[in-house]
């Protein structure tokens, strides 16, 4: 397996312990900031995933696009503050002096996907991505900067952390598949994937 120059994958960064606590630390912001289901622009048919943000800005979908802003869009409160386990990840990983200021928080039933896609919402590309998976594995699958290149999958466990950075940082990836039933981390199930990132450009 060769991943592309600038991707990085730590498999089980995070013990079951700090997994657990992990968990824990996004029940607080699902509390506080629920899960809602995200359509796509345009066409308005609607993600298989559902998800909510922590940080002072948080990525969104709707019919009007892609963009990120500082309050939920089904309740208008500002999003919860990024845990403090996430934000030391970031300072151990991603090489980068400025702190992150979103958080996506993705959760995948058995039948859930996500295609390829780039990350270049952010005004600041010189910041990696850095994502944790917890719960159920997935088959990963990172490409090019190209669409339409060769791939690359992964499966990623519990705990793992993955960071898309450097000339990796446009890479197109995405999630093939859930492999169900692979971990005991969700008391009913699924994948949560928290993904890290600095939208602005730091003053």
């Amino acid at each position: 397996m060769t991943l592309p120059s600038g991707a990085l994958h730590l498999p089980g960064h995070f013990d079951r312990h700090a997994q657990s606590a992990l968990v824990e630390d996004i029940r607080v912001v699902v509390a506080a900031a629920p899960l809602y289901t995200p359509v796509m622009p345009r066409w308005g048919r609607p993600f298989s995933v559902k998800m909510t943000n922590c940080g002072p800005l948080g990525w969104v979908a709707d019919k009007s696009g892609y963009r990120y802003q500082p309050r939920h869009p089904v309740t208008g409160e500002p999003w919860p503050q990024i845990p403090p386990a996430l934000l030391a990840l970031w300072d151990d990983v991603a090489g980068y002096p400025h702190p992150p200021e979103a958080c996506l928080v993705n959760f995948y039933d058995d039948a859930a996907k996500m295609g390829l896609h780039q990350d270049k919402d952010e005004a600041d590309l010189d910041a990696p991505v850095v994502s944790v998976s917890l719960g159920d594995d997935c088959r990963f699958r990172v490409g090019g900067t190209q669409r339409g290149g060769p791939t690359t999958s992964v499966r990623l466990a519990s705990g793992d952390v993955f960071v898309l950075g450097g000339a990796a940082r446009l890479c197109h990836h995405g999630v093939d598949r859930i492999y169900p039933a692979t971990s005991t981390l969700l008391k009913n199930g699924g994948r949560i994937n928290l993904t890290l990132r600095r939208v602005t450009k730091p003053t």
